[in-house]
């Protein structure tokens, strides 16, 4: 993979997969392990996703992107100790990090904790899509931010600014960060009507605040690539 032989990050294959299997207003719920995945419907009403760009320039190989997956595979090899059966962090559970991780590493805990917890939100917000709860899903990205800034620290001043400002709003339902973190984009659950009111009112603030112009992204979902 280019990724990791040339760019030095050790990435996954969650974007290159949804730009091949991407489809218009479908969400990809991906197994990266098995290669399983399940289309499930986005049926926004009445909302739209919107991007804002930090404009913070993240190079994921020189943050600590590549730290958090060796933290991981130490959690892994310390958990088969006593669950052999273990292959990787989606066979981990919180009592087992609880058990054989806990008491030995305490970073190596949060950072492994958050990716289980992480994990659950992921089926969580599919179900949240499923059932057309709206709300549910946007405290899920809250929650999924918290978790990225707080435990997993991979955000930055700037996400971590926007995502907090537009709780305020409950036309907003709620933000996360996206990405492999350290800059780049927030994404937004936003009411349509008060995108521009949105825009209106985080511009000049985010401005003032770092000194930065930010960048509005009005987003959509299609289908992936394809021979024409």
């Amino acid at each position: 993979m280019a990724e990791h032989t040339y760019a030095g990050v050790k990435c996954g294959i969650m974007d290159q997969f949804a730009s091949t299997f991407g489809k218009k207003d479908q969400v990809l719920k991906l197994d990266c392990r098995s290669l399983e995945y399940e289309y499930v419907p986005l049926i926004l009403d009445g909302y739209t996703i919107i991007l804002l760009n930090t404009n913070v320039k993240h190079a994921l190989g020189d943050t600590a992107y590549n730290k958090r997956v060796e933290q991981c595979k130490q959690a892994i090899d310390w958990v088969k100790e006593k669950y052999p059966e273990v292959v990787n962090m989606r066979d981990v559970s919180v009592s087992m990090l609880d058990e054989m991780v806990k008491d030995k590493d305490a970073e190596v805990y949060t950072k492994t904790r958050f990716v289980v917890e992480e994990s659950e939100r992921v089926h969580e917000a599919c179900e949240h899509l499923k059932a057309g709860n709206l709300k549910a899903l946007g405290q899920n990205l809250l929650a999924s931010h918290h978790g990225l800034s707080q435990e997993y620290e991979v955000s930055c001043a700037e996400s971590d600014y926007l995502v907090d400002f537009i709780k305020q709003f409950p036309e907003v339902l709620g933000a996360r960060q996206m990405g492999g973190g350290f800059g780049g984009c927030t994404i937004n659950l936003v009411k349509n009507d008060f995108v521009v009111a949105l825009i209106e009112k985080i511009s000049p603030e985010y401005f003032a605040k770092f000194g930065k112009e930010l960048t509005v992204i009005q987003v959509k979902t299609d289908d992936g690539t394809s021979v024409l």
